[in-house]
């Protein structure tokens, strides 16, 4: 049987967006998240979470989404976990690019809070048929 998915974590350096991203994945969706404001804290912290998806924005100051990805499947228990980019540049061809550097998808910011859970289950729910981990 496919693992729940149940924890999230997302890293977003804009504090609004982290509270949005907050009510709409714990309140909304009804997932444990762990939220992060930078790379480097999630770096420090998701190991420890040991998250089922990471959500992570693109565009950060210090260490930014791909070098944080990077950085993250160098840890003890998060080489294979999926991750997703967000991101306000979701032009095909930058989707794909970040597909290539190691995301299962892109999800588009600004995001319907009303429905960012159920876009991550999607998301989570079509992984096996494109991404096996």
């Amino acid at each position: 049987m496919p693992k729940a998915l149940k924890k999230v974590l997302c890293v977003e350096d804009e504090a609004d967006i982290r509270t949005v991203a907050e009510l709409a994945l714990a309140s909304v969706g009804g997932f444990q998240v762990l939220l992060c404001s930078s790379g480097a804290e999630a770096i420090e912290k998701a190991a420890g979470f040991k998250p089922d998806i990471m959500l992570l924005d693109v565009m950060m100051p210090g260490l930014d989404g791909p070098d944080t990805l990077r950085a993250l499947r160098a840890l003890p228990g998060l080489a294979t976990v999926p991750a997703v980019f967000l991101t306000a540049k979701a032009m095909p061809s930058e989707v794909a690019r970040y597909k290539k550097l190691g995301a299962i998808d892109v999800i588009a910011k600004p995001f319907d809070p009303m429905t960012l859970a159920d876009h991550v289950k999607r998301i989570w729910n079509r992984r096996g048929r494109k991404w096996s981990g």
